[in-house]
């Protein structure tokens, strides 16, 4: 009965979603883009730049692979004065995507924008999947199937409402919740610990919240600190976004995601105690819990810190070589708004994800049924 009455919900959800996507009226030109092969390289010629690098300029001919330009055979001039700083390499067979462009006399021009990657990219996810379902076994699906749905609500509800103009931090808090009962009904069932797990998250994700909206104010962060916001400033034309609500709508989703693994795993931490040893008093079950979690956060948050600075390490060699030359220093660069951005988000994940682990064990320790 109650995995019928989740099935149902589930449903629910889905159409309601679709419903209120119907209701939009949101458009945004992508340009004529098109996928296309590289059928012959008709000319490169390398290009010496004045730092005395090198780089390769090619003229290719392409064909259309779909739609209108399916079949049609197109060239594109690559070889020109304009540099570009990433210039790759192409061969024949290789898969691009292509952007039409109409110039001011009327013809059409051809660029070359991309690799097409995506058969590499489904390889790699067939290979992800088959592991984790052979690993996990019925849990592994279901982490998949949770996995899924939460690509649903990002893609389908939350990123095309932002679009609209709807508020980003109410949108996001409507798909952190649908987001939080599909991935923790799913993998662990219908149970108290899931129960527990769920009030451990929203409990930590409202303090993670109010510390986001107090230190994004105080630090006058406008969520315009990135390359893509400055373009989508530019593209989305009426449509005007609350870039400081994405901020920290963004900061939400990302801690949720932490926050699933880390309160999951103590509340189990605490039921395998109480398992092996039901005779333990609440207090030695906590304080052993405890020695488990801290082992845990420690690791967590190096985790964090590593993810960001392997993601941001272009950056941060630009501040260091700014302080060598006399130009910024560590200390301004911190100012600098984006990565104050990233410093912010960090800190404020990691302290809710810190209070996650006292919250969850004092839940789970009390909560929890004994089963002797």
């Amino acid at each position: 009965m109650k995995k019928f009455l989740l099935f149902i919900v589930f449903i629910s959800c889905l159409i309601s979603s679709q419903l209120v996507l119907a209701t939009t009226n949101f458009t945004f030109d992508q340009g004529k883009n098109f996928e296309a092969k590289v059928i012959d390289i008709i000319r490169q010629e390398n290009i010496v730049r004045e730092d005395g690098t090198e780089t390769l300029q090619q003229n290719i001919k392409l064909k259309g692979l779909k739609g209108d330009w399916k079949n049609k055979e197109i060239i594109y001039y690559g070889i020109s004065e304009i540099d570009v700083l990433s210039n790759p390499i192409y061969k024949v067979g290789d898969r691009v995507w292509v952007n039409e462009i109409i110039n001011d006399n009327g013809e059409k021009d051809y660029y070359i924008l991309n690799f097409s990657r995506r058969g590499w990219i489904y390889l790699l996810g067939i290979i992800f999947s088959v592991l984790i379902i052979l690993i996990g076994r019925k849990k592994g699906f279901r982490s998949l199937l949770s996995l899924c749905i939460t690509f649903f609500i990002i893609t389908k509800f939350i990123v095309p409402q932002i679009m609209t103009g709807s508020n980003p931090l109410f949108i996001s808090i409507i798909g952190c919740a649908l987001i939080l009962g599909f991935i923790i009904y799913l993998t662990e069932g219908f149970t108290r610990k899931s129960h527990l797990a769920i009030i451990s998250i929203l409990i930590s994700l409202f303090i993670t919240f109010v510390l986001a909206l107090i230190f994004v104010k105080l630090a006058h962060l406008t969520g315009f600190s990135s390359e893509e916001a400055s373009f989508l400033v530019g593209s989305m034309g009426n449509n005007i976004i609350d870039f400081s609500g994405l901020l920290l709508a963004g900061i939400l989703i990302g801690t949720l995601g932490v926050l699933d693994d880390v309160v999951l795993g103590q509340i189990e931490s605490v039921n395998q105690i109480k398992k092996l040893n039901p005779d333990l008093s609440n207090f030695k079950i906590f304080r052993s819990a405890s020695e488990i979690g801290r082992t845990h956060l420690s690791s967590i948050v190096n985790t964090l810190f590593l993810t960001y600075a392997g993601a941001s390490l272009p950056l941060l060699i630009l501040f260091a070589m700014g302080s060598s030359y006399g130009g910024v220093t560590w200390i301004q660069a911190i100012d600098n708004e984006q990565l104050a951005t990233e410093i912010i988000r960090t800190l404020v994940g990691s302290i809710g994800l810190a209070l996650a682990f006292p919250i969850s064990t004092i839940l789970a320790t009390y909560f929890l049924k004994n089963k002797k």
